[in-house]
């Protein structure tokens, strides 16, 4: 066990190196202007013992305007990780990265490598279809399909071949809904429009509806913004059951949410990633100066 540690925390230094000599010359070729304060590289550690996702020197641009610079880090396999940061950071951003979301902005651009299981997703071979399919998303602001209850779920198992047959579609909508802590709440109302339930509702469908093709990994947009405080609650005791099956990825602008509900957290600023460890420690004893201005409340 200690060997492995040594090892662990030697390769974290070979990349935290690595990781260094790649922000600096992303500042010399684009002539960004970081600020001083930002590390030359990720504090904290940024390996997982059993990573889904292995990100390296992942960039993002927007037309010729740099978002994202230099991001290494990788996901756990069944953890809850949060990504916090002031509004700009890029915590949205480096998200929308990990199932090709930014594909659909004309003038985005990724480059660098992100593995899924060990497959680089950026390559252009991928097919995005069966990514979106592994790599699930819940918005900020739920988004049920103009249809009933039962068709928002099973419209994904359907288009994906999931289901041979009508029982086996209706043991897989079941099947997520109970898993969305939504079933008692519509079993007896399945036929009626998804847009007639409450916001809280709507976005444990929205998460039925995501879990609905087993992905393997949930990413989730700041998905309690538009929540009130019990709604939240009912989320956040969602996403604590659905780690046992699931990673799931939140961006969240609620430190305490972060706290509550994730293991890990990464501390996004100005594009870079500055921190990332285990959520006890980055909130009660962090590393790093902004991360600790940002939590504490000097500013974001």
């Amino acid at each position: 066990m200690e060997a492995a540690t040594m090892s662990r925390d030697k390769k974290a230094r070979s990349e935290q190196s690595a990781q260094a000599a790649t922000r600096k010359t992303a500042s010399s070729l684009f002539g960004t202007d970081r600020s001083s304060d930002v590390p030359d590289s990720t504090v904290g550690v940024i390996t997982h013992d059993d990573p889904v996702f292995t990100c390296r020197s992942v960039d993002v641009f927007y037309a010729n305007k740099q978002a994202i610079f230099g991001v290494d880090l990788d996901i756990g396999r069944h953890e809850v990780i949060s990504m916090i940061g002031p509004s700009g950071c890029g915590k949205s951003t480096f998200l929308r990265c990990l199932n090709r979301m930014n594909d659909t902005i004309a003038i985005a651009r990724v480059t660098g490598r992100i593995e899924l299981d060990g497959q680089d997703i950026l390559d252009s071979r991928i097919d995005v279809v069966p990514l979106r399919a592994r790599v699930g998303m819940v918005f900020q602001k739920p988004n049920p399909f103009p249809k009933s209850i039962y068709e928002n779920v099973a419209y994904g198992p359907r288009i994906h071949g999931l289901a041979r047959d009508r029982v086996e579609l209706d043991e897989i909508v079941h099947t997520s809904l109970e898993r969305a802590g939504l079933l008692k709440e519509v079993k007896d109302r399945m036929d009626q429009p998804g847009t007639g339930l409450s916001g809280g509702q709507q976005q444990r469908l929205c998460i039925a509806r995501a879990i609905a093709v087993s992905p393997e990994v949930i990413l989730m947009d700041e998905p309690c913004s538009a929540l009130d405080p019990i709604a939240t609650a009912r989320i956040e005791d969602l996403i604590d059951e659905l780690k046992e099956n699931y990673t799931i990825c939140i961006v969240t602008h609620s430190m305490q949410q972060a706290a509550r509900v994730s293991q890990r957290t990464a501390y996004f600023h100005l594009g870079y990633l500055v921190e990332v460890d285990e959520t006890d420690k980055i909130f009660t004893n962090p590393s790093h100066k902004l991360t600790e201005d940002y939590i504490t409340g000097r500013f974001g």
